[in-house]
């Protein structure tokens, strides 16, 4: 079971995420201060922390480096009502995910379970539809058909289930699979997903295009293009 610190002083809002967590079966606890946050971490040892911004005594970036300082691979996700492209980009050099409310608890869920796999955390099957992964072993099925990939192939389709619901930025694919992100760069993105749809056969309705944007892979086989 995983543990989920959640730093709010939104007693609803975090009585909520309490909620949802534990029908998920999450093993959490809640503080509603930056400074309880960072004496909660010490015993609850958390893989994740749900960390409010705007916090008494201590700001969440103030709570992020305190924890960070004790260890460098806890998860954090930022919540918080700063949306402004100033406010996610100083939200993402203290954290792994940035989340702007109000939200869906469904999109908090889907980067929870994102966030324990980056991290490692969660070596379980990976699953969206008729697709497994199983990704020690780099095999790939659809409907119980191995699909035989190349590592670009394996690495694009890994990191679109493992963000499953969530879109992925064609310059986020280049940075996790190529190593880089540069504009021009970007088509040959395009090409590989292209070859992964033709080898995945019916399990390539799983994976929608978001024009202009990236690629999302969604349990509903009505195809996007």
């Amino acid at each position: 079971m995983f543990n989920i610190l959640i730093v709010e002083d939104d007693k609803s809002i975090a009585r909520l995420l309490e909620l949802e967590l534990s029908h998920e079966g999450y093993n959490t606890k809640i503080a509603y201060d930056g400074e309880q946050a960072v004496q909660f971490y010490e015993n609850f040892k958390p893989d994740v922390i749900l960390l409010d911004i705007m916090l008494p005594k201590m700001n969440g970036f103030e709570v992020a480096k305190a924890v960070r300082d004790y260890d460098k691979d806890v998860g954090i996700i930022m919540l918080t009502a700063k949306g402004e492209l100033e406010d996610r980009v100083h939200g993402l050099k203290s954290a792994d995910d940035y989340v702007v409310k109000p939200f869906e608890i469904e999109e908090v869920l889907a980067r929870i379970k994102s966030l324990l796999r980056r991290l490692g955390k969660s070596k379980e099957l990976l699953k969206a539809g008729s697709i497994e992964i199983y990704p020690e072993k780099m095999q790939v099925f659809v409907k119980e058909n191995e699909i035989h990939l190349s590592l670009t192939e394996f690495n694009i389709l890994k990191l679109l289930v493992i963000n499953k619901d969530l879109v992925v930025s064609k310059e986020k694919i280049m940075e996790e699979v190529w190593g880089y992100s540069e504009d021009e760069n970007l088509n040959v993105v395009e090409v590989y997903v292209n070859y992964l749809r033709k080898k995945l056969g019916e399990g390539s309705d799983y994976i929608k295009t978001v024009r202009g944007v990236g690629y999302v892979i969604r349990e509903s086989e009505q195809q996007q293009n």
